[in-house]
């Protein structure tokens, strides 16, 4: 059985797993140099959607807070309302909270890191309480 949570996922009916599409969308407005029109984002998405089916994802997304869109012509040209690393850091902290053991929660976040990135969450970890003078004050004692 594949992963939903990595847009591999698809009924009997070859419907995409939830959020998926929403998921396609928000990545084709994240890579574009600037705002799409349904069109345009419909253009970069894998399959043959149909141009109604886009514009409903769009639309829901705008609704959601997560695009904002901009008169073009008779229609709408949209584009995140936040980068995909605000966004990403967002849901995981909703996950975090929405949890009963935070602490397990984490824990166990920790424990599947790979060292790289373990490396780069504990130098991030260590710069957060320092103000700018006392990091560079320490970096100089080293």
């Amino acid at each position: 059985m594949e992963d939903e949570s990595h847009g591999g996922s698809r009924g009997a009916a070859g419907r995409r797993a939830r959020g998926e599409l929403e998921s396609d969308v928000l990545a084709a407005l994240w890579s574009a140099d600037g705002p799409l029109t349904a069109r345009q984002v419909r253009e970069r998405l894998p399959g043959d959607l149909a141009y109604t089916t886009v514009l409903t994802i769009l639309t829901r997304l705008h609704e959601k807070g997560m695009l904002v869109r901009h008169r073009e012509g008779r229609g709408y040209a949209y584009e995140p309302a936040r980068d995909e690393a605000s966004h990403t850091a967002q849901r995981m902290h909703s996950l975090l909270v929405g949890g009963s053991d935070r602490e397990a929660v984490l824990a166990r976040f920790v424990s599947e890191l790979s060292a790289q990135d373990e490396h780069l969450l504990h130098q991030l970890l260590s710069g957060h309480d320092e103000t700018p003078a006392e990091g560079e004050r320490s970096r100089r004692k080293r």
